[in-house]
């Protein structure tokens, strides 16, 4: 992983979950509009983002009910 690569994940890190999902989200469109990746690579990547954002709300809910 080179040094722009992982400035930009910390960068992505820092961002607030709502940021994070916005930017995610972006990514896939902007990927998706290139021949560079099959459907099934976009439909995998977009599927395990939501589950991370899925798992980190479940974990989030549970927190605010204690």
């Amino acid at each position: 992983m080179t040094t722009a690569v992982q400035a930009l994940f910390e960068s992505f890190d820092a961002l607030s979950e709502g940021e994070r999902h916005v930017v995610a989200v972006e990514l896939l469109r902007r990927v998706g509009s290139t021949d560079e990746l099959p459907d099934e690579a976009l439909v995998a990547a977009a599927d395990e983002v939501f589950r991370e954002l899925d798992a980190r709300e479940a974990a989030d809910a549970r927190a605010e009910a204690r």
